[in-house]
């Protein structure tokens, strides 16, 4: 039983691939954004300048300037906190409720994986973004209420996904060794099913999370979450449609900055999936 549990991670002595390579540095990158924010600057992202307003890219503003007269570099950079921020904590937030849920209708009772995924394909049946985009309104635009809308509506997705993996895994021969050896669930769940349900979980999480990005800048492009002065790309989006023949670089900044940071955890999930040689799996 111990030898088969060595092999739950089948990649862990192969180099790194290229896409998880590209995925980690562009990662690390976006991280260093959020982390700097406004120490790594030109400008002030909210300050005013009128006698600048929709200056085109110079050396001065190497992205131009908006509306306002403020740097549209200083407000992607700074941006790029609100918007990776909120979208890893609705991917949080809904991985917190569905694995928990997952696990236990996995190994629960017949009883209770009906009651719990019954109540997944109502919630489900709803489009993510739909769904995402009510409960936001209902609870009022901020950024609190745009994290917990995007949660809530992510993770039903999340348990069913953890439920065919739990189930799966209980059924492999060292679990039922283990549970004829007296191993309590909570032992076997920590050292047998969670390792078996961890490589996927990880590409998953990578995966959904570029797929949030979008969906966090388009609430926030439709005014529902982050308000203005305050830097996000999907309200700089919103505030660029009016100027998009006169000034495009307003919106082609934070478009790019939203794709980029798509593809890199997009890559960073493929590569993971490739390291850890798993069958294509399908995020939130």
């Amino acid at each position: 039983m111990a030898a088969q549990n060595k092999t739950i991670f089948p990649a862990s002595a192969r180099p790194l691939n290229g896409m998880l390579l590209t995925g980690i540095l562009l990662c690390t990158l976006l991280l260093v954004f959020c982390m700097g924010g406004e120490r790594l600057v030109p400008h002030d992202p909210l300050a005013v300048n009128l006698a600048q307003r929709l200056a085109p890219p110079s050396a001065a503003h190497l992205l131009g300037t908006d509306q306002l007269g403020r740097c549209v570099l200083s407000r992607v950079i700074c941006g790029a906190r609100n918007s990776l921020a909120s979208a890893l904590a609705a991917v949080g937030l809904a991985l917190s409720i569905g694995l928990p849920a997952g696990v236990l209708a996995g190994l629960g009772a017949r009883r209770i994986d009906q009651a719990l995924m019954g109540l997944c394909d109502v919630v489900l049946a709803f489009p993510f973004l739909i769904l995402a985009l009510a409960l936001t309104a209902v609870l009022g635009p901020s950024l609190r209420s745009l994290i917990l809308g995007a949660g809530l509506a992510g993770w039903a997705w999340w348990a069913k996904f953890v439920q065919g993996m739990t189930a799966a895994a209980k059924e492999k021969d060292f679990v039922h060794q283990g549970r004829a050896m007296g191993l309590s669930r909570f032992r076997l769940l920590r050292h047998h099913i969670l390792p078996q349900i961890l490589p996927p979980l990880l590409v998953s999480v990578s995966l959904s999370a570029g797929r949030m990005i979008v969906a966090i800048s388009s609430l926030n492009y439709l005014g529902l979450g982050i308000q203005p002065p305050q830097p996000e790309w999907g309200v700089m989006l919103r505030e660029s449609m009016l100027h998009i023949a006169s000034a495009p670089w307003l919106a082609v900044a934070p478009g790019l900055a939203a794709s980029i940071s798509v593809l890199a955890f997009n890559l960073l999930g493929e590569g993971l999936k490739d390291h850890f040689q798993i069958r294509p799996v399908h995020a939130a």
